[in-house]
């Protein structure tokens, strides 16, 4: 089962993506590098012999050289409020202009720009920081965040700042009988594991957006084995799906064969991957086309109401979105 083990974070989504609206409002000083390098959503990158009017081009976040009392820091702001379970903070390339040490507070706001007046608190103590390194550092707080505020110690570098969460869904925000996508990321749902995903992260199935391009979407290695890939979601709320849509939108030579969709009530995770295999099937094994949003309605199978589901493809390949339409079950207050 993938679960990026080189991320201790990646069962959570990023919440810093500007595609999700996150936005890097001010910087105290971003004379080097631009403050929306920090969250742009490519790896950094390093230019030999790339300059500009400033001085070495940099992938990141840079402030010039502080002369006076101080730190620099910059705010971020969350496109969906989310709460917050790990940072990495990333100075790749940085090596001799890295900040020594670095800290992030956090409030919820509704101003664009919150002055020192708002609440804020802090999310992560200081922690020292080294050069050309990732920084993967967990937090302990159930709060709902609106903004960051990255604060550098005393000057320098960061290549890029990943924020790892989720998004809260409140059932009492949903009048009963409304139709909503129960997967969706700006719900709640979020993809927890998966069977492989080695060209196409499994957290861009339930991204709002179309599918960029086919690296936008969630897709496996080649399968050269006996069995099939798979990816458990769970949903925002508890709810009945009524409606699918799986979109291969991009892939062309390498869509999946079939798909089939298998659902469940269940309270705990902790072996969610295996346990699903016997799952009730929502979708049973359906043909798939290339480039082409499927929708299912009537081949749907009644399995009540259900807090996850499980996507087979077979045997391999690519999926660009999953949709999973239907009624929250109002009988919850909270996400699962």
């Amino acid at each position: 089962m993938s679960n990026k083990t080189d991320n201790p974070f990646h069962e959570w989504v990023r919440l810093e993506q500007p595609r999700l609206g996150t936005r890097v409002i001010f910087a105290s000083d971003d004379f080097f590098a631009p403050k929306e390098r920090l969250i742009a959503p490519t790896d950094p990158v390093f230019v030999a012999d790339k300059y500009d009017d400033h001085g070495k081009w940099m992938d990141g976040w840079e402030s010039r050289r502080k002369r006076d009392e101080g730190h620099d820091f910059c705010i971020i702001r969350l496109g969906t409020p989310g709460v917050i379970h790990g940072f990495d903070v990333d100075t790749s390339h940085f090596t001799g202009n890295f900040p020594p040490a670095a800290s992030i507070d956090a409030c919820s706001s509704n101003s664009e720009v919150p002055g020192e007046d708002e609440a804020w608190y802090e999310l992560l103590p200081p922690v020292k920081l080294a050069g050309d390194s990732h920084h993967f550092r967990p937090v302990n707080n159930d709060s709902v965040v609106t903004h960051l505020r990255l604060n550098i110690y005393p000057d320098g570098g960061v290549a890029r700042l990943r924020v790892y969460g989720e998004v809260l869904c409140d059932a009492k925000q949903i009048s009963p009988g409304d139709e909503l996508d129960l997967a969706a990321f700006e719900n709640g749902g979020r993809a927890l594991c998966c069977s492989d995903e080695h060209f196409g992260s499994m957290h861009n199935l339930n991204i709002a957006e179309a599918g960029a391009n086919m690296g936008d979407g969630w897709e496996t290695a080649r399968r050269r084995g006996q069995g099939n890939d798979w990816v458990v979601l769970a949903l925002a709320l508890p709810g009945t799906i009524e409606r699918v849509e799986l979109d291969t939108a991009h892939f062309k030579g390498n869509f999946p064969d079939r798909a089939e969709i298998r659902a469940a009530r269940i309270s705990a995770t902790e072996n969610v991957g295996s346990e699903s295999e016997r799952w009730p099937v929502l979708l049973p094994e359906t043909k798939l086309e290339a480039d082409k949003v499927h929708r299912f309605t009537d081949s749907l199978k009644s399995v009540g109401t259900v807090t996850h589901v499980r996507l087979n493809i077979f045997p391999d390949g690519g999926v660009s979105r999953l949709r999973l339409f239907g009624k929250a079950d109002n009988n919850n207050e909270s996400s699962t």
